[in-house]
């Protein structure tokens, strides 16, 4: 069941974004790319590390993220926070530092990710041990998490009748805002066709149906809205956050057709923010594979269960496209460093500025950057607005 929020005003902002080098760094550490985009995040806001109080980090490359990287940057937050939900960990943190400011523990807080996957050539399994949940999935062959995202997919289509071609769709309109932004990994051209004639990773997914692999980080700067007001750019606002998870593996999950997480995280921000689905300008969702998206759609009320491959056909969410969603290039073009979740509001926070350039939706004001994590596991939504 759904809580019941009365709208209410902003009470922190996300004041500073960056990401670090992208793509193929073999000559950076996990650190190193966390210390650039943390940097460059509080250089955007017009703060110094000397005024951060709280730091949050998720990773699965040390054994206490905080710690690790608190030392290495100098800090002695009095705050801190390394929940892990996978690829929904940063709307997460935004969530859990909002609550932090609310209560009067802190008042500035870092929230910074990195990864090396792609020099690693790594998805981070680095033993063939399984949890007592896991015994019939991995030591049976499948591949985590594809392997798991294809049993939604394939359960999607034969439930509501989705088709590849409109996978396909999800993944030629996030490359055609790709081509719109230099920092994309992925930024040539490509049709239904190109996505069908991939190759098969696990059936129904194709090559081009799956994120990419590369090395990243990025970092947000969120202020409580006293300091937001002395940030260097206008504050966006958080207007309103969700977070849930459902299980850990696949043979676990509720229901194979349906993101039961993201109802249940979009219900509670919409409720907190007082708006509706349709009344956002601008959607950042986590796009590790193209069936993620769709599922993602229903779950979160854009358009009904079942209807998110309709929905997304025509290039209905391509520039120019009624419907602007993953505006750089998403996870499937743009980067996708072991965990996305960060670059959606990174994304979503420069859209609200109107820095965006050619790629950058006209008007808007409201945004969602909604995470998934695991294998449709978890989900943490987080909505947006400027003043």
């Amino acid at each position: 069941m759904s809580r019941v929020f009365a709208p209410r005003s902003p009470r922190a902002a996300i004041v500073g974004v960056a990401e670090s080098d992208l793509g193929y760094t073999p000559h950076r550490t996990v650190l190193q790319l966390q210390a650039q985009a943390a940097r460059a995040a509080l250089e955007d806001a017009g703060f110094s590390f000397d005024e951060v109080d709280a730091l949050f980090c998720a990773g699965n490359w040390s054994w206490s993220p905080t710690l690790t990287l608190a030392e290495y940057l100098g800090l002695r937050p009095r705050y801190s926070d390394s929940t892990n939900i996978g690829g929904s960990s940063f709307e997460a943190h935004i969530e859990h530092a909002v609550a932090a400011i609310e209560a009067g523990l802190i008042e500035v807080a870092l929230i910074v990710y990195g990864s090396t996957q792609r020099s690693d050539r790594s998805r981070g399994r680095v033993s063939p041990t399984y949890r007592l949940t896991e015994q019939f999935e991995g030591p049976f062959g499948l591949p985590t998490p594809v392997g798991a995202y294809a049993l939604a997919a394939m359960r999607h289509m034969h439930q509501f009748g989705t088709t590849s071609e409109q996978l396909a769709e999800v993944a030629v309109a996030t490359r055609k805002w790709a081509m719109l932004n230099e920092k994309a990994m992925m930024r040539d051209p490509i049709t239904i066709e190109d996505v069908l004639t991939s190759r098969w990773i696990a059936e129904p997914l194709h090559l081009l149906d799956c994120c990419l692999v590369t090395d990243g980080g990025g970092a947000v700067v969120l202020a409580s809205a006293q300091r937001a007001r002395q940030a260097r750019k206008p504050p966006v606002w958080v207007l309103g956050h969700g977070e849930a998870h459902t299980h850990a593996t696949i043979a676990n999950m509720p229901d194979l057709a349906v993101h039961q997480a993201a109802i249940a995280s979009g219900q509670t921000a919409f409720a907190m923010a007082g708006l509706r689905p349709e009344e956002i300008d601008v959607v950042e969702i986590y796009d590790s594979f193209t069936i993620t998206v769709i599922m993602t759609l229903e779950a979160l009320g854009f358009c009904p269960l079942g209807e998110g491959g309709a929905f997304v056909s025509g290039q209905r969410t391509a520039p120019g496209g009624p419907f602007p969603m993953n505006t750089n290039g998403g996870g499937l073009s743009y980067c996708h460093p072991g965990m996305y979740g960060i670059f959606l509001l990174i994304e979503a926070t420069r859209q609200l500025r109107g820095e965006c350039g050619p790629r950058q939706v006209s008007g808007a004001r409201l945004a969602l950057a909604h995470g998934t994590g695991g294998v449709l596991s978890s989900a943490a939504t987080v909505l947006l607005g400027k003043d």
